[in-house]
């Protein structure tokens, strides 16, 4: 599913229209990014949690040269399903 189909799909659920969807998915998308990059997390009950890991500094080899690297610690978006989309998906 793409984003015009999830939005098709609000929109139909929710009784709105496209456009109403479209920027109810905006605004999803605008607040969950807010809150990582500020450093919390988005806990959605039943459904998951997204959240912001470190990951560690590690080693890592050039597939070019062979030659080993040393690749930065950096932080990533995670997102943990919740119990209720867990029992959907099986």
């Amino acid at each position: 599913m793409n984003k015009s189909e999830l939005i098709d799909a609000i929109a139909e659920s929710a009784e709105l229209t496209k456009v109403d969807a479209g920027r109810a998915l905006d605004g999803f998308i605008s607040a969950v990014t807010k809150a990582l990059s500020g450093g919390d997390s988005v806990a959605l009950v039943g459904f998951g949690t997204y959240a912001v890991k470190e990951r560690a500094e590690r080693k890592g080899r050039n597939p070019q040269t062979g030659a080993e690297i040393t690749i930065k610690s950096a932080k990533i978006p995670s997102f943990k399903a919740g119990k209720s989309l867990k029992d959907a998906v099986n």
